[in-house]
């Protein structure tokens, strides 16, 4: 299964036409979306440039909930409100956002990780890249969507593979 990874759009749509050619490129089948759209036209926007099953968790940032709630109904997508148990093929996946500074949020996906009660650890916050593997764990951040901070980038996840590329959408 091919799985298209973003978080911290942070309104900053104007990254979604390379997101959606490179989604459409590689033919993702499911897109997951870490977190802090921010305000409900961004995910708007998100969910009519991807052609592909949205499955999406609430930011820090976020501060919009019944908006985006109300835009993840209108596309039929799922919109978790802190963390997600997601199946994909074979694996199982923990997709969240992230807490309090970078570096709690890296422990924490870490410490997730070495529990190996998922097969995948997909997180956002810090906007910084990471693909490793923790004792056979995948552990993903994609990165930015919209650039804040660090260049934007996105994650293309081959769950049969279990293999990541992070694409530089800079």
């Amino acid at each position: 299964m091919l799985v298209g990874v973003m978080s911290d759009t942070h309104d900053n749509t104007s990254f979604l036409p390379r997101i959606a050619r490179e989604f459409e490129k590689v033919g993702v089948e499911l897109v997951i979306h870490l977190g802090d759209y921010i305000a409900p036209f961004t995910l708007e926007k998100i969910l009519s440039s991807i052609d592909a099953r949205f499955i999406g968790v609430m930011g820090n940032n976020d501060g919009e909930k019944p908006g985006l709630i109300e835009a993840c109904k209108r596309h039929n997508c799922t919109l978790h409100d802190s963390m997600a148990e997601i199946e994909l093929g074979k694996a199982r996946a923990l997709a969240f956002h992230g807490f309090g500074p970078p570096s709690l949020t890296d422990k924490i996906a870490l410490s997730l990780a070495l529990s190996k009660s998922w097969d995948i650890i997909l997180y956002g916050h810090t906007h910084k890249p990471v693909v490793s593997y923790v004792r056979g764990v995948l552990v993903l951040n994609p990165g930015t969507a919209g650039g804040a901070l660090n260049s934007p980038s996105i994650a293309i996840l081959d769950t049969d593979r279990m293999k990541t590329e992070l694409v530089s959408l800079g």
